[in-house]
């Protein structure tokens, strides 16, 4: 941003911008005041310049250009975190989105179809998130890690969610993570792409274990205790083997009650 003569050069580096942000953050709070905070693209600021015909190079772009960022995209509301961990909740959040908007473009594309004169897109929905109750309930107790990776196009489509669910029936998640992990499930279901998840439980004794499960049908399908060793302590880029973690133990996937019908 320092290449416009309008953006303070007080910034002489990005740490320093930070501890500036930082201050910025604070003062506002300590007014009352609401604050959230999104991602300041500088590629997409001067796409964003150019189609809207504005000067990139003025205060006045720049402010608008973040409020309808932050109306439409990915943001972080400031609570006085550090800004290390405000940059990571916002990097999480921004990965979020992009998968959420990825795998909805998938099945908004298959809604236009139907299967019993039922919307295929909202069809698959529903069975994705019945999945995801059926896997939460066959897991049982414990703090659950649970990544769903389904191969779409250049760069697959990445779902992680953490359960933590008690001996009392009780299971917190955050439903913002559900709700992705659900619609990329739903996205593996209605472009036939196969996938997979993989669950590492972290018991109260403090040690690991890792199931697995493959992706067809738009059912996952639990896999055995050699393939996911296989799945686990294999390089995705160079098949090349990797050692298997210390303390960790790596179990076949349950066999997960599919919903009436099938």
């Amino acid at each position: 941003m320092r290449r416009y003569r309008g953006f303070p050069f007080a910034f002489e580096d990005h740490p320093r911008y930070l501890r500036q942000m930082d201050g910025l953050l604070r003062s506002l709070a300590s007014q009352g005041l609401f604050v959230t905070v999104t991602l300041f693209d500088p590629g997409e600021y001067a796409e964003y310049c150019a189609d809207t015909g504005q000067d990139p190079d003025t205060p006045a772009a720049r402010a608008r250009y973040t409020a309808d960022i932050t109306a439409g995209g990915a943001a972080v509301a400031y609570t006085g975190q550090p800004v290390p961990r405000l940059i990571a909740q916002l990097a999480h959040e921004t990965d979020r989105q992009a998968v959420w908007d990825r795998a909805t473009e998938v099945l908004t594309t298959a809604g236009g179809s139907t299967d019993g004169g039922r919307d295929v897109g909202h069809a698959a929905f529903e069975r994705a998130s019945q999945a995801l109750m059926r896997l939460i309930e066959a897991v049982g107790t414990g703090t659950h890690h649970a990544v769903c990776s389904v191969p779409l196009g250049d760069s697959p489509l990445l779902a992680v969610l953490t359960t933590d669910c008690h001996a009392d029936g009780q299971v917190h998640f955050v439903e913002a993570d559900a709700l992705v992990f659900c619609t990329v499930l739903a996205a593996a279901a209605v472009s036939d792409s196969p996938g997979g998840i993989v669950v590492r439980t972290t018991g109260a004794d403090g040690g690991d274990e890792v199931r697995g499960w493959s992706l067809h049908d738009g059912w996952p399908h639990p896999l055995t205790e050699a393939e996911v060793f296989n799945a686990y302590c294999t390089d995705a880029e160079t098949g090349e083997p990797v050692p298997p973690e210390p303390g960790v133990a790596y179990r076949p996937g349950l066999p997960l009650r599919p919903p009436p019908g099938g």
